[in-house]
Parts: structure tokens; C-alpha cells; sequence
């Protein structure tokens, strides 16, 4: 890895002491690169903004292409698996709390469980990515919200 980026391994692990810290470091540099604008609009579009951009991620960008190697390692490595776990339930942890926020306020069904429409609309697109030979459009957001928590009534 380290003569691949034109540098030795002292140079490495200077800044990180082992590859778990270098692999932490990456995916949080990569998760925070152009998250969405989430201070406008109604919860419902705050959602579709979520998604659509979780889909543009998953359909082209480093952490994408980086995602079944680490899915693959922390099948092998159980400090790998916990960070991968920690990892993804931290990054989860908004859209869970909008989900919340927007059945508390009537934007969303009452009844939602907001932790699996969290799963069921991240699912979606996750499965696309890793199962089948071509990932979520991004331009389906609206349709996958849809889909989990049912059509906007218009007030």
C-alpha cells in the first residue's frame, strides 16, 4: 500500500499505528466528503436528499468501490468487524433520528419503526450494489420513500 502512494511504510505508520487506524481514518474522510444540506424543507425531503445521495455514493465514489473488500475482511478479522459494525451504525444513526423526528411530528406514519425503514431504505440500495449488476438510481429516491413509508399526503 505504502508504494503505491509513493511512500514508505515509516512514513504510514507515523500518522497511523496500525491498518485498522488507517482504514478508520479513510472511511471517516470518505463518509463526510458532501453529505446532503439537511437544514430546509420538510422531513420528507430531508429523506429523499438522504437517499439520494447514500445512492449517488454507493453508485460511484471511492467508498463504494472500498465497501465489499471491507465487508469481505471483517468477515476474517474481528477488529475489522467491529469497527465495520460501529462504523455503519454511527452513520445510520441520523437517518434513524429523522425518521423518528418525522413520525413524532406526523410527516411520517406514527407507527414507524424508524430503525427498519432505516434498514428497508438503505437496504435497497445496498442490495443493488452488492447483488446485482447494476446499482440504485439515484433519481428513484422519491420512489423508494415511497415504497417504504407510503405516498405524501398533500396537506
Amino acid at each position: 500500500m505504502a508504494g503505491r502512494a509513493g511512500v514508505g511504510k515509516a512514513t504510514i505508520y507515523r500518522y497511523w499505528p496500525h491498518k485498522l487506524a488507517l482504514i478508520a481514518d479513510a472511511f471517516r474522510m470518505l463518509q463526510d466528503e458532501g453529505d446532503p444540506e439537511l437544514e430546509t424543507g420538510t422531513p420528507r425531503d430531508k429523506l429523499e436528499r438522504i437517499i439520494r445521495h447514500v445512492a449517488e455514493v454507493a453508485k460511484h465514489s471511492p467508498f463504494s468501490k472500498c465497501l465489499p473488500a471491507l465487508i469481505d475482511a471483517a468477515e476474517r478479522d474481528a477488529d475489522l468487524r467491529t469497527f465495520h459494525r460501529r462504523f455503519q451504525a454511527e452513520a445510520r444513526r441520523p437517518l434513524i433520528v429523522l425518521l423518528e423526528q418525522g413520525a413524532a411530528s406526523g410527516d411520517f406514519p406514527r407507527r414507524l419503526n424508524a430503525e427498519l425503514a432505516a434498514f428497508s431504505l438503505l437496504g435497497a440500495i445496498f442490495f443493488c450494489r452488492l447483488m446485482t449488476s447494476k446499482p440504485f438510481d439515484p433519481d428513484r429516491a422519491g420512489e423508494l420513500v415511497d415504497s417504504v413509508l407510503g405516498r405524501q399526503s398533500k396537506r
